[in-house]
């Protein structure tokens, strides 16, 4: 029974809906936290069997865990076979990961007018489900983190705005964690991949993101010129990983002792504001931001399943970006 999986789970969604609800982005609990739930029910080892028990006939519900300030619950759904609801509305934000079996959920749609309920879509689960972030995920300006996302999400609902009123022939792509050669700056994960590589970067907080090969997305803007559709948005992303697994993988690549000291959030947030401040004093970019932490709450997963589906997009493993990105950086005199 490896309890661990389901504990690591509640403190992902503790610290997700901590930031969120203060936030009140309820997106960012529903888009991130699917992605977690979905990660939580690949592995079946961790539900204890007191808690999968159901009466022949129905359903039972057997509470797992609570949030002591009542954001949320996580509860194990167990239904007899064939067992059916009422129609209802749960009245609530809410996730569904399938552990065993499978459930078929209908939808109905609330004519206004009328009353009359209508058939809506109908979905079907497997063991395993999840839902990652892709093409019709969306943000507004008040639910990203940080002056730079907010441009970037301005500018592209512009180019939104011009493909629908001024039939500008516009297809938009959006790259996740681009990595490999010719970091100059470096960017913010190449700083990460540098200070990892050269024994500077001692622990780490628990979040994650999707790494791509930079010229698998240099590629994946040529096929969206040469068969993207008119007004569409494709992800040009590669695989979703832990920041303790990326910077385990450098480790491994460079020869150095993977850290393994996991910081919380909380107490580094004072560091955040030092660090900025020093920054304006000498002009240098800080290495830590309190943006940077805010955004650490979500672990960034995408889909490109669109791209590779209508471009024929496809990405190498993360980890040749990786080799890549070192290769070029010592060649250069970053990795001293």
């Amino acid at each position: 029974m490896n309890l661990a999986r389901l504990r690591r789970f509640i403190g992902d969604m503790t610290s997700l809906v901590g930031g969120a609800w203060q936030d009140k982005d309820e997106a960012a609990i529903l888009e991130v936290g699917a992605t977690l739930l979905g990660e939580l029910v690949k592995h079946d080892d961790w539900l204890p069997e007191s808690m999968a028990k159901c009466p022949p006939h129905g359903y039972a519900q057997n509470m797992l865990w609570c949030d002591p300030f009542e954001r949320f619950c996580i509860v194990s759904f167990v239904w007899a076979p064939s067992a059916q609801t009422p129609v209802h509305d749960h009245q609530m934000w809410g996730l569904v990961g399938m552990l065993r079996g499978s459930e078929t959920s209908q939808a109905y749609k609330r004519d206004e007018a009328t009353g009359a309920l209508t058939l809506g879509e109908c979905s079907a689960l497997k063991p395993g489900d999840g839902e990652a972030v892709d093409e019709t995920s969306r943000h507004s300006p008040q639910s990203v983190i940080g002056a730079y996302k907010r441009s970037k999400l301005v500018a592209e609902r512009e180019v939104e705005r011009l493909i629908a009123q001024e039939n500008l022939p516009a297809v938009i792509v959006a790259p996740s964690t681009p990595i490999g050669p010719r970091d100059i700056k470096p960017t913010p994960t190449g700083r990460i991949i540098v200070e990892a590589a050269t024994g500077r970067m001692p622990a780490f907080v628990d979040t994650g993101l999707n790494l791509v090969h930079v010229e698998d997305v240099a590629e994946g803007h040529f096929l969206a010129l040469e068969k993207g559709r008119i007004g569409q948005n494709y992800i040009l992303g590669g695989e979703d990983v832990s920041l303790e697994t990326m910077l385990g993988d450098i480790a491994a690549i460079t020869g150095r002792k993977a850290p393994t000291i996991k910081l919380p959030r909380g107490p580094l947030f004072p560091l955040a504001y030092g660090a900025e401040l020093l920054a304006r004093l000498t002009g240098k970019e800080p290495f830590l931001t309190a943006d940077a932490l805010r955004m650490s709450r979500y672990r960034m997963f995408f889909s490109s399943a669109k791209a590779k589906a209508e471009l024929g997009y496809t990405a190498r493993p993360y980890q040749q970006g990786l080799k890549d990105a070192l290769a070029w950086f010592g060649a250069h005199g970053y990795l001293r």
